[in-house]
């Protein structure tokens, strides 16, 4: 009977056996499918892969950063609010002196 020690030692030899016939393999599968789209005349666009993986909106949600309307502006200035985040200042500005937010209100 093998005692620990040495059995740990094959589990790791056999990790990396493991991993080094799953990269030989993945590496003959992409030049395999390269040389059939070779053959065909087929590019990523065909196999319906996106170009960008960055636009991918569908898992989650808008994109950061986007724009939203305006939903509230300033009569004065033209100085707009889409009524996200912290009140602007010239809105907090006309708040504190009595006037509603539905003034303002586009």
């Amino acid at each position: 009977m093998s005692n620990l020690a040495e059995l740990i030692a094959q589990k790791a030899a056999l990790e990396q056996r493991i991993a080094e016939a799953q990269n030989h393999e993945r590496t003959a599968a992409i030049a395999q499918i390269k040389q059939l789209m070779a053959q065909h005349g087929l590019t990523r666009g065909d196999l319906g892969a996106k170009a960008n993986k960055a636009t991918k909106t569908s898992q989650g949600g808008p994109r950061k950063g986007s724009k939203v309307p305006a939903k509230f502006r300033d009569p004065v200035s033209g100085d707009s609010w889409s009524g996200r985040g912290l009140h602007p200042k010239w809105l907090r500005a006309a708040l504190a002196q009595g006037r509603k937010l539905s003034d303002f209100a586009v």
